[in-house]
């Protein structure tokens, strides 16, 4: 495998570890739900090869891989992740985009170049070299605008509108797919991009039904943490080496995992 990652979870490990749930999608559909990327092209590509043998080792009607945001930042391949998932072929019948923190504070700097001191510090240092940009070497106007100008450059039109046109939230069945999470005391109609893509507490605790399972990123998680109400699927991989996808068919749920190392 690329990157020299290895697969845990496929073919009859992932059976083993097969669990059923209260909640289910669609008859007839399968759900490939990919965590935080976060520049990982590395562990990505043999993950998204593990997707595309499950599918040949076990067919299904219709499938859909989703993908819960914060493809940039942290991780030296931002370029090579946004790239893959706007224009790469995708193995699944349909491929669903979500936006991430790390999206909006990466189109937010396009905007607001004094932005840039604060993206790098989050990561996105990352994604400027990325991109063939070198990183402002001080924080005057000029030089952070001639840094935004020429990422622009870098980036593209078309590539900006991919990020720009992000989906903030999907449901499928009785899950709902978003990158952080809910505010627990809005209805699902009502929900803010804020809350969607930021909020940690009060959803992180809320044992409240919110009428759907929540599937989620955004907050690290030592290993994928399923709760009554909600799944985190963020594995932290820019750190761990770990990028996990939660497989959704029917009631049962279970893990196909990348490895790096």
């Amino acid at each position: 495998m690329a990157g020299g990652a290895h697969i845990d979870g496929m073919r009859d490990q992932a059976a083993a570890k097969e669990k059923r749930s209260a909640f289910a999608v669609p008859q007839g559909v399968r759900v490939y739900a990919f965590g935080d990327i976060h520049g990982r092209f590395d562990l990505l590509r043999p993950l998204y090869e593990a997707v595309e043998a499950d599918l040949a080792a076990r067919p299904v009607g219709r499938s859909v891989e989703i993908f819960l945001g914060d493809y940039v930042d942290r991780g030296p391949a931002s370029r090579q992740v946004l790239e893959f998932l706007a224009a790469g072929e995708p193995v699944c019948d349909e491929r669903l985009c979500l936006k991430g923190n790390h999206e909006a504070m990466f189109l937010q700097v396009l905007e607001e170049p004094e932005l840039l001191p604060y993206w790098m510090s989050q990561g996105g240092a990352a994604t400027i070299l990325s991109f063939g940009v070198a990183t402002p070497r001080d924080a005057r106007r000029e030089t952070l605008l001639a840094c935004r100008d020429a990422l622009t450059e870098a980036i593209g039109p078309g590539l900006r509108a991919f990020v720009e046109n992000l989906s903030l939230m999907e449901r499928i069945g009785d899950y709902l797919f978003v990158h952080a999470g809910i505010d627990p005391a809005r209805p699902l109609t009502a929900q803010r991009e804020e809350d969607l893509v930021w909020i940690r507490e009060p959803f992180l605790s809320s044992e409240a039904d919110f009428g759907v399972c929540v599937v989620h990123g955004h907050t690290p998680v030592r290993q994928v943490e399923a709760r009554a109400n909600r799944i985190d699927i963020d594995t932290g991989a820019f750190a761990t080496d770990i990028l996990s996808c939660l497989v959704l068919e029917g009631r049962s749920r279970r893990l196909l995992a990348t490895k790096g190392g």
